[in-house]
């Protein structure tokens, strides 16, 4: 019993030390950050770390208590971790504030609110590649092949697209105001029109049953790889099959890419095990993601058809049908991206999306230029270009020729 309160008092004084301890090196962290040269040298080389979290800590308190008004807190934190990403100097690398990141969510899943265009990057904005039926650009009269150069008064060159995107898009129930250039007769003409912003379904997969030649070819058009994306292209090749179909369009056209294990799904359908896309980062390592066995469609003539805005997972899937020789590949070089974003969300509601490797084709080809920069992505097999002055698809039709002969 004795010896038991000698414990007792023994282990109590210990948590009394370390009580006072840990206070006075809050203190001293306090006064570190905020005072650094009244700390004694013995501590102060420990506390404060001014190339690191510190030193970002002492001029966010600065900014916020002495500023001759108030910043805000949260618009502090979103400048700092905007102004530490900008700084990567990488295209492909963005902070999503909590309102972005919402959106961006939305967007996975195949919604969002906002005016209903697919858009793809320009140098005087961005381009309009798809306008979705009954959306409200449609409404507005905006159409396919136009160049958003303004929304909401703020130009728009300069802007990655999604930078660009993110003026266009917005709260539902409001509006945004537009000017377009629209190419007629040869010339660029300023077009202004406002649109309401509005919830809209993204209809990612598009099908449809040509005859060409005398065969008769499924065509499946993919908007993005977003959840679900592989599980309707694989039920569009499925009822065209069931209709008749036994050679295959497949068409990336404008497709910015997406989810990587959506890519891995989609190329699935036609693959028989085997490499699809391999990742390599410093901080993952090496990731192979490979295809199911047993595939619904491992011998149909396939096409895949590309354009210069088919990027990403797009590369992915078309690089992967390419090396291992099962498919066709028509259209135009594709964009040449070579690296790979992680999404990881942060405390604030906010998240970062971030660039966090590259990515590999079977045969370990890197579409990308050197770091982040742009390559000159993959190379189609057979040339095929679509004339925006036309109302005809030459880039479909010859991606119909190449599968029915």
């Amino acid at each position: 019993m004795h010896f038991g309160s000698r414990v007792l008092r023994g282990v109590l004084g210990a948590l009394v030390l370390l009580v006072v301890v840990g206070a006075i090196f809050s203190a001293g962290a306090y006064v570190g950050a905020r005072e650094p040269e009244r700390l004694p040298s013995v501590l102060r080389d420990r506390i404060v770390d001014r190339d690191g979290a510190a030193a970002i800590n002492e001029a966010f308190g600065l900014l916020r208590d002495d500023y001759y008004r108030d910043p805000g807190k949260a618009e502090l934190v979103d400048d700092a971790i905007g102004g530490m990403v900008q700084g990567l100097d990488d295209r492909f690398s963005q902070y999503l504030n909590p309102t972005d990141f919402r959106r961006f969510q939305q967007s996975q899943d195949n919604r969002f609110d906002g005016i209903g265009v697919v858009v793809s990057e320009d140098p005087k904005g961005l381009r309009v590649n798809t306008v979705y039926p009954g959306s409200p650009a449609k409404e507005a009269g905006v159409r396919e092949g136009d160049r958003i150069v303004e929304a909401g008064g703020k130009r728009l060159a300069g802007l990655t697209a999604d930078q660009a995107s993110n003026s266009v898009r917005g709260p539902a129930g409001t509006k945004v105001a537009l000017v377009l250039l629209r190419r007629e007769g040869g010339k660029d003409r300023r077009v202004s029109v406002t649109s309401e912003r509005r919830p809209v379904e993204v209809p990612i997969v598009d099908s449809a049953l040509r005859t060409e030649g005398g065969q008769k070819v499924g065509v499946v058009r993919l908007a993005q790889f977003t959840n679900g994306a592989a599980q309707q292209v694989g039920r569009a090749f499925v009822r065209l099959k069931a209709r008749g179909a036994e050679r295959f369009v497949l068409d990336l056209r404008s497709n910015p890419g997406g989810l990587v294990n959506e890519a891995q799904g989609v190329a699935s359908l036609f693959l028989d095990g085997g490499t699809v896309v391999t990742l390599r980062g410093r901080t993952i390592g090496e990731q192979r993601y490979t295809a199911t066995d047993d595939p619904p469609f491992p011998r149909q003539k396939l096409v895949v058809l590309v354009d210069r805005g088919s990027a990403s997972a797009s590369e992915i899937v078309t690089g992967a049908l390419q090396d291992r020789d099962r498919a066709t590949i028509v259209g135009t070089h594709t964009f040449g991206k070579g690296v790979f974003q992680r999404v990881e969300p942060l405390a604030s509601g906010g998240a970062l999306d971030i660039t966090a490797g590259q990515y590999f084709t079977p045969k370990d080809r890197n579409l990308g230029g050197r770091g982040t920069a742009r390559g000159k992505g993959l190379a189609p097999d057979v040339r095929a270009e679509d004339d925006p002055k036309t109302p005809a698809d030459e880039a479909l039709a010859r991606a119909l020729r190449v599968a029915a002969g």
